[in-house]
C-alpha cells in the first residue's frame, strides 16, 4: 500500500471527522524514521505494503545445526523450533499531523526485532509459524526502570514499563513459560517464552500484545502488538478436516494473494509542562475537539487520561483526541496491486484498544470533490455522494483464526477490538474504491456512541484479463471449485465442490466439531457491569473488580455452556486457551439474532455455529456460547478486551483443574 495521492482527491489530507454533533479533525497518522529536516512540511509519497515478516531463526538457519544419525549418514535435524529476538524500547520518531501541516515528535514505546520497518517502527514484526513447531521469543525488556511504580489498589494502572506477552488466540499452555498473562517482567529483565504449538492446532490469523494488568491499554496503544500466522498444510481425509489453507490456492496450487491489515489507534497526547495536562483545543461550548501539539512538544502516551471518559464528558478521548485509526502503521493508504478478478485473502486484525470499525468497501465515482474542511454532516454527505457504487461484498471464511463451517457474506464487516477476520475480497472492475469505517448506531459501539461514516482508503484496481464480473458470489464459488479439483484428494473432491455448490460450506475446513446439547456437562454465568457513581469508576465482573487471589474454578474435560451479559456498556469478551462456539444471541425481546441479525446493526447476523475468543455483548442482551476446557490446566484469565476496561478491573482468573473423579477438580495448590 501507498499513501492516498492528494492530488487524486483533493483535500483528503486535511479531511475531518465527526461524531455526534462535535467536529473532530481527521489526523492522517504516518511514523517516520529516521527525524527528516525541520523544513519538511509534507508526508512522503512511499509504499506501506505490508507488516514486515519476523525474522525467525529455525534450525536449518543454524551455522552448526544438530545432526541425526541416518540410513544415509548424519543429516541436519529438524527441531521444529523458531526462535525470535524482541527488544521493548522507546521509539523516537514523528506522526504527521495533516491539520497544523506539520509533523508531531513522538516517543512511544514499541517492539524492535531484526527486520524492523524503519519507516513504521510502531508496526511490530508478523510471526509465522505452523502446527507442531515450538515458537521462542527472546523478550528484553529494555525500558527504563520505575521505581515505586506499584500502587496499593492493583486496579489502578500503574507500573507503565513493566511488561509481559500474550499470544491472543493461540491453544497453548497458559502456565510456566509459555502464553502465561500472569508473569511480570520488569525493566532490565530478559525472559524466553515458549509456545509448542500441538500438531493439531488449528492454522489460521492470531496475534500478540502485552497484557499486564495496570499497562496493557498504554503498551497497545503506543502500537505493541503484532500478528501471528499459523499456516498450515493438512489435507482433509475420511473422518478429519483438513486446513483452510489448503483450499484457499489458485488451480496451480499456489496458495491466494494476501494482505495483513492491523488497525491499531495510537493515542498520543502532549502535555503542558507546568500543569501536566493534556494540551487540547476547545470549541466555544468550552469542548474538547482536538489535542494539539506545539511545535518542540513531544508526544507520548504515559498516563490513563488518555483513555475512556474525562470526568463529567459524554465524549470518549479517543474521539476527543481527533486521533485516526492506522492500518499497518498510516492511515488513508492506497491499497495497491489489485487486479479485478483476481481473488485474496485479507486477514483483518483489530489490534486496537478504542473504536469499532465496520468495514465496507464501495466504488469511488470519478473526479471526487475536495474534501478540504468538511466535517460532520458535509463529510458524510461527501462519501454519500463520491462512494455510490455497489458494495463489494467481502466472504468471511474464518474469525479469530478459526474457520467457519460456511463461507458469511457481508456488506460490513464489524471488528471489535481483539476480533480477527479472514475475508475473501474481489473487486469485479478496473477503477478506485473507498474502504470506509461504515456508520453504526451507539449500541454497536464500544464507544457507546452512535459514529458516522468515516474513509479510511481507497483502493486503486487494475484491469484483469476478462470482463467485469456481474455476480461475485458464483465467480468465487467457481474459483474454489477449480482449486478442489486439483488440489484436493480425489475421492473427497465430489463432497467438498457439492459443499461449495450449497452456499458455501466449508464443512471439511472446520477445525472443532459442534457442541451439541448432549455434550454440555454444566453452565456458567458471566456479567460485566461499571460503578459509575464512584470516582473513579469500578470496572467489574461478576459484581467484582479484579482480585488476582480468587478464580473462577473450571473441571478439565467438561463442556459448558455460558451466559454472558453486561448490565453498562457494551464489553467485548475474550476468554484465553479454549475457544467457544456461539449457540444464541438473544435481543432484549428474547429473539435470538445470531441468523438474521438486527436491522441497523449486522455484528452477529450469521455468528450462530461459528468458533470465536473475542465476542461482543451489548447491554441487555443475553449471549449464550459453549466451550470445551481441553488439553491444558493451569490459571488464566478473562475480561473486556476494551484494554483500559481490563487494566482497571473487568478481568477474572479462570482456573482448570485435574478432576478429582467425584465430580469436581484437584486444587493443585494443596498436596494432599
Amino acid at each position: 500500500m501507498e499513501r492516498i495521492s492528494l492530488d487524486s482527491i483533493p483535500g483528503l489530507g486535511r479531511a475531518r471527522r465527526e461524531r455526534k454533533a462535535t467536529a473532530l479533525p481527521l489526523l492522517c497518522l504516518l511514523a517516520f524514521a529516521p527525524l527528516a529536516t525541520a523544513q519538511d512540511t509534507a508526508p512522503d509519497e512511499r509504499d506501506l505494503d505490508q507488516p514486515v515478516m519476523a525474522r525467525m531463526l529455525r534450525s536449518g538457519d543454524a551455522a552448526k545445526p544438530l545432526l541425526s544419525l541416518t540410513p544415509k549418514g548424519a543429516q541436519p535435524l529438524d527441531t521444529h523450533e523458531a526462535q525470535l529476538d524482541l527488544r521493548i524500547v522507546y521509539t523516537r520518531s514523528r506522526i504527521w499531523n495533516p491539520e497544523s501541516q506539520r509533523y508531531d515528535e513522538v516517543n512511544l514505546r514499541s517492539y524492535q526485532s531484526p527486520g524492523t520497518h524503519p519507516d513504521v517502527p510502531f508496526v511490530a514484526p508478523t510471526i509465522v509459524t505452523s502446527p507442531g513447531e515450538t515458537v521462542r521469543i527472546r523478550l528484553d525488556n529494555s525500558l527504563p526502570e520505575q521505581k515505586d511504580c506499584a500502587h496499593s489498589d492493583i486496579n489502578i494502572p500503574h507500573c507503565f514499563n513493566s511488561t509481559n506477552l500474550h499470544s491472543h488466540g493461540l491453544w497453548v499452555s497458559p502456565t510456566g513459560n509459555s502464553d502465561n498473562v500472569l508473569l511480570t517482567l520488569r525493566p532490565g529483565v530478559k525472559f524466553e517464552y515458549e509456545y509448542n504449538l500441538p500438531a493439531d492446532h488449528p492454522a489460521g490469523t492470531y496475534w500478540y500484545h502485552p497484557h499486564l494488568h495496570g499497562s496493557t491499554a498504554l503498551q497497545v496503544s503506543s502500537g505493541m502488538a503484532g500478528a501471528l500466522l499459523v499456516r498450515g498444510n493438512r489435507l482433509p481425509a475420511p473422518g478429519r478436516t483438513g486446513d483452510l489453507d489448503t483450499l484457499l490456492r489458485e488451480p496451480d496450487g499456489s496458495a491466494l494473494p494476501e494482505r495483513v491489515l492491523l488497525f491499531q489507534q495510537v493515542a498520543y497526547a502532549c502535555r503542558d509542562k507546568a500543569t501536566g495536562k493534556i494540551k487540547v483545543r476547545k470549541n466555544a461550548a468550552g469542548e474538547t475537539v482536538a489535542w494539539v501539539c506545539d511545535p518542540g512538544d513531544v508526544g507520548e502516551i504515559e498516563g490513563y487520561d488518555q483513555f475512556g471518559f474525562e470526568p463529567g464528558a459524554k465524549i470518549d478521548t479517543w474521539v476527543q483526541s481527533g486521533r485516526h485509526t492506522s492500518i499497518n502503521g498510516d492511515v488513508l493508504p492506497t491499497f495497491t496491486g489489485l487486479v479485478a478478478g483476481r481473488i485474496e485473502r485479507w486477514r483483518l486484525l483489530h489490534a486496537g484498544v478504542r473504536d469499532t470499525i465496520n468495514l465496507q468497501l464501495r466504488e469511488l465515482r470519478a473526479n471526487p470533490g475536495s474534501l478540504e474542511g468538511l466535517s460532520g454532516t458535509a463529510l458524510d454527505n461527501w462519501v454519500a455522494r463520491n462512494c455510490t457504487g455497489p458494495v463489494v461484498p467481502q466472504f468471511e471464511v474464518a474469525a479469530d483464526g478459526l474457520s467457519h463451517a460456511r463461507a458469511i457474506e457481508k456488506a460490513e464487516n464489524v471488528l471489535q477490538p481483539g476480533y480477527r477476520s479472514d475475508a475473501l475480497v474481489v473487486f469485479p472492475k478496473a477503477g478506485q474504491y473507498c474502504v470506509i469505517d461504515a456508520a453504526a448506531p451507539a449500541s454497536a459501539s464500544i464507544l457507546n456512541a452512535a459514529e458516522d461514516r468515516q474513509l479510511l482508503g481507497v483502493a486503486t484496481v487494475a484491469a484483469g484479463s476478462g470482463a467485469p464480473i456481474a455476480q461475485l458470489r458464483p465467480y468465487v464459488t467457481d474459483r474454489l471449485v477449480a482449486a478442489v479439483e486439483t488440489q484436493m484428494p480425489t475421492d473427497l473432491r465430489a463432497g467438498i465442490v457439492a459443499a461449495l455448490r450449497d452456499g458455501l460450506r466449508l464443512d471439511a475446513f472446520v477445525p472443532h466439531p459442534d457442541i451439541g446439547d448432549g455434550e454440555l456437562t454444566g453452565k456458567q454465568d458471566l456479567v460485566f457491569n461499571i460503578d459509575g457513581s464512584r470516582i473513579p469508576n469500578v470496572y467489574m465482573v461478576d459484581g467484582y473488580p479484579y482480585d488476582p487471589s480468587k478464580s473462577r474454578d473450571l473441571i478439565l474435560g467438561n463442556v459448558e455452556e455460558w451466559e454472558l451479559r453486561s448490565e453498562l456498556g457494551g464489553h467485548p469478551f475474550h476468554i484465553h486457551v479454549n475457544p467457544f462456539q456461539v449457540s444464541r444471541i438473544l435481543d432484549p425481546q428474547g429473539q435470538d439474532v445470531s441468523v438474521s441479525g438486527e436491522k441497523n446493526d449486522p455484528q452477529y447476523a450469521n455468528t450462530k455455529g461459528t468458533w470465536k475468543d473475542t465476542l461482543f455483548v451489548k447491554k441487555g442482551y443475553r449471549v449464550f456460547v459453549r466451550t470445551r476446557y481441553q488439553r491444558y490446566i493451569g490459571e488464566y484469565v478473562l475480561h473486556c478486551h476494551i484494554l483500559e476496561h481490563e487494566d482497571q478491573g473487568m478481568m477474572q482468573n479462570v482456573r482448570v483443574l485435574v478432576p478429582d473423579g467425584k465430580g469436581g477438580g484437584i486444587d493443585s495448590s494443596r498436596h494432599h
